[in-house]
């Protein structure tokens, strides 16, 4: 028997990266294929498709500043990363490697391409992340997750194909539950989250928000948030004091069925997030992180609220009166919950795993 084909898929440690591989991972074990991932070892934290006996950890820096001794750092990491990823392909053999971004995709992407092995990269955000960008002319094919993300770029342009973001089993799982708006004067579930390793805006302007709310809607508020370890103490204070029925973690491994189980999402809008957030059809307001170079996020965020699917509040216009104003009008107008999640899921794809699975084949000739 002849063994099935290897596809290397490379990704960053957050979610974001992760996620999309684990759900093209899936696909192509379906179809018969063998999968590997090589990535950072922040990956470890997640319990997915990809167990350690499944993962080469490629040494890998991102860039922290622009002074000599930061880029120096930098590329003496991605260069020691790049003969463990040249060492990596030639034993594995890969018949294609797909990077879904982050700097840990650079030594791989790169050591497939002196090796001549085809190359794929996969980018979920409304614009081109570094790391993509710098691969984008050194690879066979780029994959978005949104239309038009290099219509400027006609040399990008002709081998760029627009398949969606790839979603995890549990995240079509989640797609099948229908969303039904609260009832009058029935539970209000609110769902906070901060991507995967958390955000402390939400904490600290989540908890001021509940308190400006109508003492009313606080025993009608089932309340889930993600706070980080040191957060935990103050959040919770202020909410046992208002008597709200709250749950806390640093970090939910069933987001997807959490995402399905709530009635308005307060969240970051990584690309991972709101691709989700469409395929699951849930209303949300967006406060997109601040202070990135390509405001990757702040394009993320308007993909759903220019669907009417989302509020997109830029993070200085984020405060607790502004919060409040908008849970109290959610709480009052139900219905317009419920228009904007078929809004929301009007934006999103389903089948982005079946097409990206497609696009590799067709680019490794197998």
């Amino acid at each position: 028997m002849t063994t099935p084909p290897l596809i290397l898929l490379a990704a960053g440690g957050t979610g974001g990266h992760l996620f999309p591989a684990e759900a093209l991972g899936v696909e192509l074990i379906k179809r018969g294929y063998r999968v590997r991932l090589a990535t950072d070892s922040r990956a470890l934290r997640y319990s997915g498709l990809f167990t350690q006996d499944m993962t080469d950890l490629v040494p890998s820096e991102t860039v922290r500043g622009r002074d000599p001794v930061s880029l120096a750092r930098t590329a003496v990491m991605l260069g020691y990363g790049l003969v463990v990823a040249l060492g990596l392909v030639r034993r594995l053999k890969p018949a294609a490697v797909v990077g879904f971004g982050g700097y840990p995709t650079l030594p791989p992407l790169l050591a497939a391409r002196l090796l001549g092995v085809p190359g794929i990269i996969h980018d979920a955000n409304a614009v081109l992340g570094r790391a993509n960008r710098f691969l984008s002319g050194r690879v066979n094919a780029i994959a978005t997750s949104l239309p038009g993300v290099l219509d400027r770029d006609p040399a990008l342009a002709g081998k760029t194909v627009t398949v969606g973001t790839p979603m995890r089993p549990a995240v079509l799982a989640a797609a099948a539950v229908p969303y039904e708006a609260p009832q009058a004067n029935g539970p209000l579930r609110v769902l906070v989250v901060g991507g995967s390793q958390g955000a402390r805006v939400m904490s600290d302007i989540v908890p001021p928000a509940i308190e400006r709310l109508e003492p009313a809607l606080w025993s009608r508020l089932v309340l889930t948030q993600q706070v980080r370890e040191e957060d935990m103490a103050r959040v919770r204070a202020v909410y046992d004091k208002l008597k709200i029925n709250a749950e806390f973690a640093p970090f939910f491994s069933d987001l997807p069925a959490r995402l399905a189980q709530n009635h308005l999402v307060v969240s970051r809008s990584g690309a991972g997030t709101v691709a989700e957030l469409a395929a699951i059809g849930r209303p949300s307001i967006l406060v997109p992180l601040p202070g990135a170079i390509d405001q990757d996020q702040f394009a993320n965020a308007g993909v759903l609220s220019g669907a009417d699917g989302a509020v997109r509040i830029v993070q200085s216009e984020f405060t607790p009166d502004r919060l409040a104003s908008e849970i109290s009008a959610f709480a009052a107008e139900p219905a317009q919950l419920a228009a904007m999640a078929a809004k929301a899921r009007s934006v999103g794809r389903l089948d982005a795993a079946e097409r990206l699975a497609d696009l590799v084949a067709k680019v490794a000739g197998i």
